[in-house]
Formats: structure tokens, sequence, C-alpha cells
């Protein structure tokens, strides 16, 4: 009897032994397997962040690639040196981007002031170039030499071009200038011979438009210029001492003799 219960309870102990080894594997395996699960997650979300990164480095460099090009594009390119040789009847001033580069040294009140000048800029292309340009009239009759035998209607008339610094020529006057006359006199021209022109010689007097020299003007409203043979202009004193290119023309308004004061732009692109 004592040795069957021996038995009984050494058959116990072991089956307890087993029991407890299961459990301590199954507590390991679910140990490793949430361990693994973690792991798992953990590596996810750094390669989701990871991932995140990468592209908001892509969209930040993008970004930045898309800024420069776009300063880039906005730049005014480099600025080199120019030359505008220009022959009027009678004054001319000229500007480049709204700002005053030359003036005739010839006063306009002067009789006969024909004579071309040579101004030096600098500018990036393209550049807006404007040129103010006056024929010569005692008053506002556009009338000259009043009193006088040969008192009569004057006419005008302006050649131009420009050079880089090496001599090349990279505009010139033409008909696609765009014109705007300021001062028409007589607009009746049968008052050449009056005794009195300023009591009657009519004329017309357009304001000249605020900043009509800047860059952004728009002068989508005026007219091209007129081209004009040299037959028909007569161009006199200094016009002979410039070698002009042969696509430059002699522009005008629409008529030489009425038309007084004439307002041209051009942009220059190279």
């Amino acid at each position: 009897m004592r040795r069957l219960l021996l038995t009984l309870l050494a058959i116990a102990l072991v089956a307890a032994a087993c029991s407890s080894s299961t459990d301590t594997a199954e507590v390991a395996t679910d140990t490793t397997s949430d361990e693994s699960t973690t792991d798992d997650a953990v590596a996810d979300d750094t390669t989701a962040d990871d991932t995140s990164a990468d592209d908001s480095s892509t969209d930040d460099t993008a970004e930045a690639a898309d800024d420069t090009a776009s300063t880039e594009t906005a730049s005014s390119g480099e600025v080199e040196a120019f030359t505008i040789e220009i022959w009027v009847d009678n004054w001319m001033a000229v500007y480049v981007d709204g700002e005053l580069v030359g003036e005739d040294s010839v006063s306009i009140t002067t009789e006969r002031s024909f004579n071309s000048e040579i101004f030096s800029f600098e500018a990036s292309y393209p550049f807006t170039l404007a040129v103010e340009a006056k024929d010569y009239k005692e008053t506002d009759s556009g009338l000259e030499y009043i009193g006088e035998n040969n008192q009569q209607m004057g006419d005008g008339g302006l050649i131009a071009q420009v050079k880089d610094s090496s001599g090349a020529v990279v505009a010139v006057s033409s008909s696609d200038w765009a014109s705007l006359v300021v001062h028409q006199a007589p607009i009746n021209t049968d008052c050449e011979s009056a005794d009195d022109p300023d009591a009657t010689c009519d004329f017309i007097i357009t304001d000249t438009p605020a900043a009509w020299t800047a860059v952004d003007f728009d002068d989508a409203a005026w007219t091209t210029a007129t081209q004009w043979t040299a037959a028909e202009v007569d161009p006199k004193i200094g016009y002979d001492e410039i070698d002009w290119d042969g696509s430059a023309e002699l522009i005008w308004g629409t008529d030489l003799q009425v038309d007084n004061t004439v307002l041209l732009r051009t942009v220059v692109t190279g």
C-alpha cells in the first residue's frame, strides 16, 4: 500500500512538471510574438517617417529649384555698354528705361539747328528706348522765320542706330517704332504767308503722357512711325558724319511739316 502511494505521487509530480514547462514555453512564445509585433510596428513607423522625410526633402528641393528658376527668369540679364547715334531735324532728347541719357547740344531755339549726336549708356536686354523729337518753330503757329521773306512751315525728320560694345548694330529707327504727335501746326496751312500767323494759324497741342519714357508705359494706342526717304527729309548738317546702317530709316509723324513735336518708343531685344 505504501509503495502504491509513492508511485501515484511520483506520477503527479511528473505531470505537474510537464504542465509548467508547457506554460513557460507558451509564455515565451507569446513574449517573442509580442516583441516581434512591436519590432515590426516600430520598423514600419520608422520606415514611414523616413519616407515622409524623404518626400519632404524632395518637395523642399523642388520648391527651391522653382524659386531659383523664377528668380533667374525675373532677372534682367547682364548689363552692357551701348551707344546711340542719332540725327534729328532739329532737336532731340533720348531716354533709356525712363532715364535721360542725352539731349541735343544745340538749343531748339537755334535756327538751322541740324546736328548729329552720339550718346553712351548702360542697359540690359530688353530695354526701352524713347526719343522726344522737335522741329524748329518760332511760335505755336508752327512757322519759322516769321516776318521775313522766307517765312514758312518747317519740316522734321529723325534717324538713329544703337550699337553694342563690339560695334554691332542692335537696333535702328524704322516704321516699327511707336509714335505720338503732341504738337501739330499749322492745321490751316494756307496761313503760311499770313502777316500775323499767331493770330491766323491754328494748332493742336496734345498733353504729353505722364511717364511716357518708362518701361511699363502702354503705347498700344499710339500709331507706328511714318518712314520717309532722304529726298523727302533732305537731311542736312551732321547727317553725313555718321555711317548709317542700311536698315536705318528716316522716320517722323504722318506729316513732315505739320507734325512739330513727336514722341517715339521702341523696345530693343538684342
